[in-house]
C-alpha cells in the first residue's frame, strides 16, 4: 500500500436545529463581532435574519453581507471584506449554498490577509491563517463547508479561478438539515448530482486512499437511499439529513484526493456557458463513467452494487458497465434531462472547453487518461 496523508481541520455538528447552537460556537472560537455572508436568495426566504436574531438574542454584535452572486465574482470577496474590517469583524458566518460559503472563506481569509484574493490563486500560496469561519450550508451538494477550496469566477476573463490551502477550512461546518427544507425539487436534484460527482469521482481515482475511499463509499449508499426521497418529497427532514451527511462526507474524501474529468469540464463549461456546477456535472457523469469504468471496473461494480443493480453471475466488468445505466436511471429519476446545447454550447466551442479542462489538475488523478479527441468525444456525447 503506498503512502497517503489525510488531514481535516475542521469541527462537525450536526443536528436538527443545530443552528440554535450558534452562539456557543461563536464564543468558543472567540469571536466577538460577526460578519454574516450570505446571498440575495437566503436573504429573501429569511434565514440570514433567523442569523441574526440568535447573535443578537446572545449579545453578539453582527453585520451582514448578503450580495453573493452565483459563481460568484472577486468583487464579492472584495466588498465583503471592507465591510467586514468596517465593522470591525473577527469571525465570519457564512449561510447558503457552495456560492456564499466560498465567498465567506475567502472573507475570512482576507480579513488578516494582505492584498487581493487574487493573489492567492493555486494551492497553499495563502501566508497566515484568517478569521475563523462557521459555514452553515443550506444546500446539500457542494462540501464547500469543509472543503481546502473557494472557487470565484474572473467575470473578465470568463474563467473561474480556485483558491485551495488547509488555512482556507471553516473552522466549524454546522449542519443543521431543517435548514434545506424548503430547497427546490430541481436545486436539490442538482446538488445531490453534485454530491455524488465529488463521491464517485474521488472514489475511482488513482489518487484515492482508505480513508478517502470509505467515506466515498458511505455518501454514495447515503445519496442511493435518500436523494431520489428529497427531491419528491422536500419535507422529508430524515433524507434531508442523509443528503446533508452525503455531501459533507463527499467532501471529506475529495479534500484529499481530487476529482476527475466531471470536474475538469466543470470549470470551463460553467465560467463560460453559466451552466450551474451541479448541473453540469449532473450532464456528463454517464458519459465520463463510460469513458472510465474499465480502468478500474472492481469500483464501477460496486457503484452499480450501491445504486441498486443486480451483480451476481455477471463478471466484473459486466457488473461496472452497469453502474452506467443505473447511474442514467437516478438522473430521469430526480427530473435532469438537460443537454450542453441547451445552454448555448455547440461543436465550434469545443477546442477552447477542451484546452481548458486538459489544464485541471483533476485530469491527472481520472482512472483513464483521455486524448484532446476523447475530451471532445464526451462532449459531443452529451451535446444533444
Amino acid at each position: 500500500m503506498r503512502a497517503f496523508s489525510y488531514h481535516i481541520p475542521t469541527q462537525i455538528e450536526f443536528g436538527n436545529g443545530a443552528i440554535a447552537r450558534l452562539p456557543e460556537f461563536v464564543k468558543a472560537l472567540g469571536g466577538s463581532r460577526v460578519l454574516v455572508v450570505g446571498d440575495p436568495g437566503v436573504q429573501r426566504v429569511g434565514l440570514i435574519d433567523r442569523v441574526q436574531a440568535i447573535l443578537t438574542g446572545a449579545s453578539i454584535f453582527n453585520a451582514v453581507y448578503a450580495d453573493v452572486e452565483s459563481d460568484p465574482a472577486t468583487r464579492s470577496v472584495d466588498e465583503g471584506t471592507v465591510h467586514g474590517k468596517a465593522n470591525g469583524c473577527d469571525l465570519v458566518v457564512g449561510i447558503g449554498g457552495g456560492s456564499a460559503l466560498d465567498t465567506a472563506k475567502a472573507i475570512g481569509l482576507m480579513l488578516v490577509n494582505d492584498g487581493n484574493i487574487k493573489d492567492y490563486v493555486g494551492i497553499g500560496k495563502v501566508p497566515r491563517a484568517g478569521a475563523p469561519v462557521i459555514a452553515v450550508p443550506t444546500t446539500a451538494g457542494t462540501g464547500s463547508e469543509l472543503t481546502i477550496w473557494s472557487v470565484l469566477s474572473d467575470k473578465v476573463a470568463k474563467a473561474k479561478i480556485s483558491v485551495g490551502s488547509a488555512l482556507n477550512c471553516p473552522a466549524i461546518a454546522l449542519l443543521d438539515p431543517e435548514l434545506t427544507l424548503s430547497l427546490p425539487p430541481q436545486i436539490t436534484a442538482a446538488t445531490g448530482m453534485d454530491a455524488l460527482t465529488h463521491a464517485l469521482e474521488s472514489y475511482v481515482n488513482t489518487a484515492t486512499q482508505p480513508i478517502s475511499e470509505a467515506m466515498s463509499d458511505q455518501a454514495m449508499t447515503l445519496i442511493a437511499r435518500s436523494l431520489s426521497k428529497a427531491v419528491a418529497d422536500g419535507s422529508d427532514v430524515e433524507a434531508r439529513g442523509d443528503m446533508l451527511l452525503a455531501s459533507t462526507i463527499a467532501a471529506m474524501a475529495f479534500n484529499s484526493t481530487r476529482l476527475g474529468l466531471v470536474h475538469a469540464f466543470a470549470m470551463p463549461l460553467g465560467a463560460k456557458f453559466g451552466i450551474p456546477h451541479g448541473l453540469v456535472n449532473a450532464i456528463m457523469l454517464p458519459e465520463v463513467m463510460r469513458f472510465n469504468h474499465l480502468a478500474n471496473p472492481r469500483k464501477f461494480a460496486r457503484i452499480a452494487e450501491i445504486f441498486g443493480e443486480k451483480t451476481a453471475g455477471l463478471s466484473v466488468e459486466e457488473a461496472a458497465a452497469l453502474s452506467v445505466s443505473a447511474i442514467e436511471k437516478l438522473k430521469l429519476d430526480v427530473g435532469i434531462t438537460a443537454k450542453l446545447s441547451n445552454f448555448g454550447v455547440t461543436e465550434g466551442r469545443f477546442d477552447e472547453i477542451v484546452d481548458e479542462a486538459m489544464l485541471s489538475g483533476n485530469v491527472p488523478v481520472n482512472p483513464r487518461q483521455p486524448t484532446n479527441d476523447d475530451m471532445k468525444a464526451l462532449l459531443r456525447a452529451e451535446l444533444v
